[in-house]
């Protein structure tokens, strides 16, 4: 399985999202650090889900990478949230 659809279902299996959007974007890093070889190192996440409501900022992205895990989170170079109800 992909890094991008590993986070995709370790998301949907967490939060059930009303919007979830992943975004591989690591061709826009090529030549900095972290970037490797065929991608899947920097990646945008935009996701929506009602378990947000009522959490601060900070809780919501530790909810996320929670839900990511470790073993994933280690295996990502960079990761941009944008969380909302």
């Amino acid at each position: 399985m992909s890094v991008s659809e590993d986070i995709r279902t370790r998301l949907e299996q967490a939060f059930g999202p009303t919007r979830l959007e992943v975004v591989d974007d690591s061709e826009r890093h090529r030549g900095h650090a972290g970037y490797r070889e065929g991608g899947e190192s920097h990646f945008n996440v935009i996701i929506r889900a009602q378990s947000f409501d009522g959490l601060s900022r900070v809780a919501r992205h530790r909810a996320v990478h929670d839900a990511l895990g470790a073993d994933l989170v280690g295996r990502i170079h960079a990761l941009s949230l944008d969380i909302g109800v």
